[in-house]
């Protein structure tokens, strides 16, 4: 069911012609991150849902975004879908996001637009901490789209971006360790390999929903030069424009290096 207004869909395809005759397809980002917040809000705005039916409607919300990108030549999606704090979250809302996350990695086998575009979809972050039914569902859907080279889909589900450099700083050290490496070969090349994103460009723009202006942990390394939106829509409401206004902000700044 549509959130708006019957009058107001013509005038917001309009607007939406509008700006997206104007972006260059020159200048589109090739990576663009995603924080999907706001699914729990939206269920309490809807009359007190419980929490899981706005991660559902959350999860239409990302099979939309991800048509606009194929449309749009976006090649990189990474997506933020659970953080290693929401274990936290009370137990049903946990097996709840557990499920939904199982049935929609399975789903991805068969789903006929992953297939037709050519999307490798990929699952970053601590997956150990995963029930073993997820693991299985990631797998499912790592390997069934594992010859696709043209986009890429990440998924960040258990990831916390402190952790993977923890993590990252522990592989390098074991190498040390071992005699395979001397501590002057450190560098920002050996640390971006041993990242959860290894041998990924890192984001161009990364988008918020739900009016919070914070990473909260999300790709602290690869997000040095990135640039940033916040949207106040929340994530289940993103509508296209609110997305062709964060892609025409970004072609609209002069992308720096440094202060």
């Amino acid at each position: 069911m549509s959130l708006l207004k019957p009058s107001l869909k013509p005038v917001y395809r309009l607007y939406e012609w509008y700006i997206a005759r104007n972006l260059k397809a020159e200048n589109m980002p090739k990576h663009v991150a995603i924080i999907m917040d706001g699914n729990r809000r939206f269920s309490k705005i809807q009359g007190g849902l419980e929490p899981i039916e706005g991660h559902k409607k959350g999860v239409n919300t990302l099979e939309r975004v991800l048509d606009w990108c194929v449309d749009l030549g976006i090649e990189i999606v990474t997506v933020y879908a659970f953080s290693t704090e929401n274990f936290n979250r009370s137990p049903a809302e946990v097996e709840g996001l557990m499920r939904l996350f199982q049935e929609n990695f399975e789903d991805i086998a068969n789903n006929k637009k992953i297939h037709t575009n050519e999307v490798r979809v990929k699952a970053v972050g601590k997956l150990e901490l995963l029930p073993e039914n997820v693991r299985e569902a990631i797998k499912v859907a790592e390997e069934s789209t594992s010859n696709y080279n043209k986009r890429l889909v990440n998924i960040a589900i258990g990831y916390d971006g402190r952790l993977e450099i923890i993590d990252a700083i522990k592989k390098i050290s074991e190498e040390v360790k071992s005699g395979n490496l001397e501590v002057d070969d450190i560098n920002e090349e050996l640390v971006n390999k041993n990242l959860y994103t290894a041998g990924l460009a890192d984001p161009n723009l990364i988008i918020r929903t739900s009016g919070e202006e914070r990473l909260s942990g999300f790709l602290l390394w690869q997000s040095s030069y990135s640039e940033l939106y916040f949207c106040d829509s929340l994530w289940p409401q993103l509508r296209k424009v609110d997305f062709l206004r964060a892609l025409r902000s970004y072609q609209q700044r002069e992308r720096r290096f440094g202060i």
